[in-house]
């Protein structure tokens, strides 16, 4: 047992919960892509199967999402939100205990769901698949996360409260009751339940969560990340903090109401579609707000993108995410979504924001953060940082691409009628004509899981033989 004092612990930062999501985010990138990699091969050459039901698409492909999304993604968000509070609050993290405790169940929730999914244990809901025993883990888990950030907020040195924290705090209390609600359900036993809802109505709840889940953990966490980071790495003060303030409101008040946008063309009452399609329009304005307030805090510092990859990173993660939501309210709109629904053009779009956005922000911060929490100067190499950013923008460009003819193809095909009224095309028939794509797309997504090989390698000569430093918490008139 440590024979620290409190007052010791008190004068440093907790970063040791730090270093631990940093590194996992690290780990479950590489497993969560590979999986993708692996079911990208299985599109182009679905003898790949190997006739075993666990490596089967259907149960491989949300094992995909969920570690992309709530292992990697979600390791980055803890690690980034941690770090984060604790320098723009000058104070230690409220709570070591449920900080830990929350590092061990997000790890836990992860394996149980590497287990399961497999297994074919589902709701069958997208991004929310978890059975229920799962679930009420994940809720567990959240809910000392909220405590373990708004505590540390509240013991706060400094008056004034960062934007960064406002946005990751939006994220922890939307994605709580996004969570808690749509994953009501009734068991039946301990690995089968239905959802709590019926028909349309659970239709709704889903995919009020679901786009949710993308406006509130893919994006207002990760806006978190940019507002804090990319100033730092480029050593200027946002470029409109003013800006910033009008961002955050207008986009979680916004983004609430974009969800039926998935359910054009259904039982879904049609006012409810038009809604959820005018709110997506909307959200183009607080979307290109935040991306610009992010590229033009470069104002002065355009010289650095030449020599700094970890602002290259940074930047042009802000590139896609200006593209990804400018792309989303195009495709909620209802002709437009005539043509592009269940093509893969929605496959390409949510992997722009995915790799192009997620992704990059995330491995610019942790390039960003890794040396700093082991006690180094920079990474081991800052040479391989650049050939993990082209060889990433490479493979993402390919993939989206591929995705875009692909699902702009499909959609003509299926909808092309021959002059009697019959279809011109059989369903199979578009599935040939997009097979070439399919293998591109491979090849985009291996890139970019080459990547985070080359960041595998890097963070290990980084970290191995170095000491971890918890940083000296700064007086309350130092700057952040």
């Amino acid at each position: 047992m440590s024979m620290t004092s409190k007052a010791d612990r008190a004068a440093v930062y907790n970063d040791k919960v730090v270093r631990q999501f940093a590194i996992m985010t690290v780990v479950w990138g590489v497993i969560g892509m590979l999986v993708g990699v692996i079911i990208a091969a299985q599109l182009t050459w679905p003898a790949l199967n190997l006739g075993v039901e666990w490596l089967s698409y259907g149960r491989l492909r949300p094992l995909h999402t969920n570690a992309v999304i709530f292992a990697f993604g979600g390791c980055g968000l803890f690690a980034a939100s941690y770090y984060v509070v604790q320098r723009t609050c000058q104070t230690r993290i409220f709570s070591d205990g449920l900080a830990a405790f929350t590092f061990w169940g997000w790890q836990l929730v992860i394996l149980l769901a590497v287990v399961s999914l497999p297994m074919g244990l589902t709701q069958g809901k997208e991004y929310a698949e978890l059975e229920w025993p799962i679930d009420l883990l994940i809720a567990v888990v959240w809910v000392a996360y909220a405590i373990v950030f708004f505590g540390t907020i509240g013991i706060r040195k400094v008056r004034h409260i960062y934007v960064a924290n406002w946005f990751f705090g939006a994220f922890i209390l939307a994605v709580a009751v996004l969570h808690i609600v749509n994953s009501a359900a009734l068991p039946v036993d301990l690995f089968k339940s239905y959802s709590a809802y019926a028909g349309v109505q659970d239709a709704m709840v889903q995919w009020w969560y679901g786009h949710n889940a993308v406006g509130f953990f893919l994006t207002a966490g990760f806006l978190g990340m940019m507002y804090y980071f990319i100033p730092k790495q480029a050593e200027r003060p946002v470029y409109s903090y003013r800006l910033s303030i009008v961002h955050f409101w207008a986009l979680i008040f916004t983004y609430m109401w974009a969800g039926p946008h998935h359910l054009h063309y259904t039982a879904l009452p049609d006012w409810a579609q038009s809604l959820g399609m005018v709110f997506s329009l909307i959200l183009l304005a607080p979307s290109w707000g935040g991306m610009i307030n992010g590229i033009m805090t470069l104002s002065g510092a355009w010289h650095k993108l030449r020599t700094d990859p970890i602002l290259k990173f940074l930047i042009t993660s802000l590139s896609f995410y200006g593209m990804s939501t400018f792309e989303g309210p195009m495709m909620a709109i209802k002709t437009v979504n005539s043509l592009s629904h269940y093509t893969d053009w929605t496959v390409g779009h949510v992997h722009s924001g995915a790799l192009g956005w997620v992704a990059m922000i995330s491995v610019g911060s942790l390039y960003y953060l890794i040396p700093r929490l082991f006690g180094r100067a920079e990474m081991y190499s800052v040479r391989a940082i650049t050939v993990h950013f082209w060889v990433a923008t490479i493979g993402v460009v390919l993939y989206i691409a591929a995705m875009w003819i692909a699902g702009v193809m499909q959609g003509l095909m299926w909808r092309a009628t021959n002059p009697d009224g019959t279809l011109t095309y059989t369903f199979v028939e578009s599935v040939k004509a997009t097979y070439p794509f399919y293998a591109i797309r491979l090849l985009g997504g291996f890139m970019f899981f080459c990547g985070m090989l080359i960041m595998v390698w890097n963070v290990w000569k980084t970290v191995v033989g170095s000491k971890p430093v918890d940083a000296p918490v700064l007086a309350p008139a130092a700057a952040h």
